[in-house]
């Protein structure tokens, strides 16, 4: 049967970690937790993409060897993972003896096949990008800042026929519904394809980058970028064993808009095509992080890291602020204000506030007993009706990769429950001798405790920290599957509950 399969783009192990590396896996976790609390067995792979002559030229400048170098940049992507909690099952890392096999073994049966052959090149070439120019990538005569130096240069290299493919590639996109999302970059990969393709060069020569994964026909050539980097994907889902048609093709690629087209939108699909596998089910382009309306990049000195913000304030916080903030696909803008106001509103004042005066009262009012609901009144029926809204339409968000939206319906949730309490007001019910109100008061506290227990289901693929503490309060299990833990009932009853928590801190 097949399971699910998701990658990330792997990271370039030329620079630290920022926040666009964090999104992108953070965006990538909430996707694979959601398949596995729907019940879906699920494989989630990220990794690190080692070879290129930046790679190279950094170790040099260092002193080093490159493996050292990408060794101790592997571990600090790792350290990155761990603290924002991500739950991938793979890192695969491009300098692996299993990718290189995989490697070989493709380009061997392309360059078989007749797809792949040697020609000389004179152009341009942009070292920063790591690819060839041409006069068409100029922007009113100039050559873009994201392609640093352009030299010109004549060498003789090996190229892939790209070129043969093109018709096919434009034919699939405009027949496969979904396949690129969100639907608008599909035609802005179709403009992109307008244009005739050049062949891709797929190689340089050992004596100017010996950094790289040998040509298995000719050992004087090392392979390129993109028939390394995205090569991956199949070598993580075990491409070449018994367990590779279990996953593959991979349901989704989270990737940012930046490496849409060409790479993930035109060369991987043609570069699996040549080689008689199938493409992935969708490619999910997600957008940059701003400020001020520029993107956040290493180069303007605009970045966050990301650890420091999850230092400062929890990982939950951080996890939760990029997928409440960002509608994926578009770009969202930082700040450190819009952060702040999110923690301090609707984790440390919706959530957080709830969550710490329920377990007061219940304590207060019960001995730490959860109580059973003994009315079930017009109020308290509405709150229902509320939570099976909620429930549908969060569900919904969760699986079509609206996360922004699926977050406002939690908080929305979490925000009624608030609002029922006002409706109850169990510390006035308290101070009651009239029996009528202890099962007000008693059916208050039920209906509260339900609630955020159930609200909290919906926060598990994004905040699983903090999912366990509610759930350790409310001596539940940690979710694993949803199922009819999402159904509006009377477990809690009689459960003894944890002492009152402070969740989100304030400054």
């Amino acid at each position: 049967m097949k399971k699910f399969y998701l990658t990330t783009a792997i990271d370039y192990a030329n620079g630290s970690p920022h926040l666009g590396h964090a999104y992108e896996k953070i965006l990538a976790d909430v996707i694979a937790r959601t398949q596995r609390l729907l019940g879906r067995e699920t494989k989630f792979v990220t990794g690190l993409d080692e070879h290129g002559q930046k790679v190279q030229q950094g170790a040099e400048a260092e002193g080093i060897e490159p493996q050292l170098r990408c060794d101790r940049i592997a571990e600090e992507f790792k350290d990155v993972l761990g603290k924002l909690e991500i739950s991938h099952d793979d890192y695969i890392r491009t300098t692996e003896q299993r990718h290189k096999e995989v490697v070989g073994e493709l380009l061997q049966n392309l360059f078989d096949a007749g797809d792949i052959y040697q020609d000389e090149y004179e152009g341009f070439y942009s070292t920063r990008a790591e690819q060839f120019l041409q006069e068409k990538d100029k922007v009113n005569g100039e050559w873009p800042e994201i392609f640093g130096e352009v030299t010109r240069i004549t060498e003789k290299n090996y190229f892939f026929k790209l070129s043969n493919y093109q018709d096919w590639l434009i034919e699939y996109i405009q027949n496969e519904e979904g396949f690129i999302l969100p639907e608008y970059r599909k035609s802005q990969v179709l403009e992109f394809l307008k244009d005739p393709l050049n062949d891709l060069c797929i190689s340089r020569p050992i004596e100017r980058l010996s950094w790289g994964i040998p040509l298995p026909f000719d050992p004087d050539y090392v392979t390129y970028v993109w028939f390394d980097a995205l090569v991956n994907y199949v070598t993580a889902a075990g491409y070449g064993t018994e367990e590779f048609n279990q996953y593959w093709p991979a349901d989704v690629h989270v990737i940012g808009k930046d490496i849409l087209a060409p790479p993930h939108a035109v060369y991987w699909p043609i570069m699996l095509k040549a080689s008689n596998l199938p493409l992935p089910r969708q490619i999910l382009a997600h957008g940059w992080w701003t400020t001020s309306g520029a993107k956040m990049s290493k180069s303007t000195g605009e970045t966050v890291s990301p650890l420091a913000l999850a230092d400062q304030y929890g990982a939950d916080a951080f996890r939760f602020f990029v997928m409440r903030e960002m509608t994926v696909g578009q770009d969202a803008e930082f700040s450190l204000e819009r952060f702040s106001s999110r923690y301090k509103g609707e984790l440390g004042n919706d959530l957080g506030n709830l969550v710490s005066r329920l377990l007061h009262m219940c304590h207060q009012y019960f001995g730490g007993t959860a109580p059973d609901q003994e009315l079930n009144e017009e109020v308290e029926q509405n709150l229902q009706a509320r939570w099976k809204e909620t429930a549908a339409k969060t569900l919904e968000f969760y699986e079509t990769y609206h996360f922004h939206q699926a977050l406002e319906e939690t908080i929305g949730f979490v925000r009624a429950i608030n609002k029922y309490a006002d409706e109850r007001a169990p510390w006035k019910l308290a101070k009651s001798d009239d029996p009528n109100d202890g099962k007000a008061l008693a059916t208050s506290l039920a209906t509260m405790l339900e609630g955020l227990r159930l609200a909290n289901e919906l926060l598990a693929p994004v905040m699983p920290g903090t999912h366990a503490k509610i759930c350790q309060c409310l001596s539940q299990e940690p979710v694993k599957v949803w199922s009819d833990r999402l159904e509006w009932s009377n477990r809690l009853a009689k459960v003894e509950l944890g002492q009152k928590i402070i969740l989100f801190p304030r400054d």
